[in-house]
């Protein structure tokens, strides 16, 4: 796998609501399923089936009762796939706020989208065919949105036959290039 792959493939399993909260709050919380769930203010269900994705994933470890501190608390730590993933999170984090425009990342694609025009895939087809699961209807839609917040730029080509170019803006050019740049640095 290339680092541009390694790289868009990280931005979309740290894309949707709660995983990257949950990366970041697990060891404040100490790991266990109450005061995370206090602290996110996120639903116990939602939480739970979270949790159990991150854990399918080899992201989290979900202690056994001999494990935990309480037998009765469920209780979870971060694996060392799940540690790299935590700073690839900080990353995002950091991006998003330089970018302003809130959690980008709560949204599945957003990150991935930016990422893929960071690495000069301009043209819907390419950016579809590197992001691989990425359905058209979505890749339309988060453009879109993309495109209504001023994150990206669509332009017309007309060589070697008329079509749109979708690139970073400024608002987001040098946050999701540092990001790409942090994210690799992790392979």
């Amino acid at each position: 796998m290339s680092k541009e792959q390694f790289v868009l493939q990280l931005a979309q399993q740290l894309s949707g609501r709660w995983t990257i909260p949950i990366l970041l709050a697990l060891e404040n919380s100490g790991g266990r399923f109450t005061p995370l769930q206090r602290q996110l203010d996120v639903a116990p269900a939602r939480l739970s089936d979270n949790l159990k994705q991150l854990s399918d994933a080899e992201l989290i470890h979900h202690l056994t009762p001999q494990e935990r501190r309480h037998p009765l608390l469920p209780e979870y730590k971060l694996t060392e796939k799940g540690k790299l993933y935590r700073e690839a999170a900080e990353a995002i984090r950091s991006s998003e706020a330089q970018i302003g425009h809130g959690a980008l990342s709560a949204k599945a694609w957003n990150m991935p989208v930016l990422v893929a025009l960071n690495y000069q895939h301009g043209h819907f087809q390419e950016i579809r065919r590197v992001l691989q699961t990425a359905t058209p209807r979505i890749l339309s839609t988060r453009l879109d949105e993309l495109r209504g917040e001023e994150l990206i730029v669509k332009n017309i080509v007309d060589q070697p036959r008329p079509s749109f170019v979708y690139e970073l803006s400024s608002l987001s050019e040098k946050p999701i290039a540092v990001l790409t740049t942090d994210l690799s640095s992790l392979v």
